[in-house]
């Protein structure tokens, strides 16, 4: 099975926004490369929020290009055997924790998000991933910093698609 197969079926099992899961699809279908960065119409990226539900507590990246907190992610890539592994590659290689595991349930959101040309797109599948009790996290060369925040901090550093994806992963906990 390639990525883009595995992609297909995570969003066809994927039942929420059901308009945006469409969309999603619907790309997919037009563009057999719509999971690379090369596809200018705009391309699936992978993220997941790394979280600590023992603390009450995520972990978010500093974006070194964009300066704003968010969550792991990124471009999928050629080694990637499906969207899951893909995520928890970028959580893993930007957060520096070994042993994170994904949260069960497949995605939990989708956010789609303007970028610069030109690209156009990004069309963000989200998970969630859970760090190990007292994990320690180390900045990579896609951050200025990392840095855990409780719950209700979030709302005060990172937009509303962050927020969302925390509270969606937290009633899924």
């Amino acid at each position: 099975m390639t990525l883009h197969d595995d992609a297909v079926l995570v969003l066809k099992g994927y039942e929420d926004q059901p308009e945006l899961r469409q969309a999603y699809l619907d790309h997919l279908s037009a563009h057999p490369d719509g999971l690379w960065k090369s596809c200018t119409a705009g391309h699936l990226t992978a993220s997941a929020l790394v979280i600590d539900p023992e603390r009450g507590r995520v972990l978010l990246t500093l974006h070194r290009k964009l300066r704003m907190w968010l969550q792991m992610g990124g471009h999928c890539e050629p080694g990637d055997a499906t969207l899951a592994a893909a995520a928890l590659r970028e959580a893993t290689e930007e957060s520096g924790i070994a042993d994170l595991t994904l949260l069960p349930g497949g995605p939990v959101r989708l956010d789609r998000h303007a970028i610069p040309s030109p690209c156009n797109w990004h069309l963000d599948v989200q998970y969630a991933v859970l760090a190990v009790p007292g994990a320690v996290q180390t900045i990579s060369d896609e951050s200025l910093d990392l840095r855990w925040f409780p719950y209700d901090e979030v709302a005060d550093v990172a937009d509303e698609s962050v927020v969302r994806l925390m509270e969606a992963t937290r009633a899924r906990l």
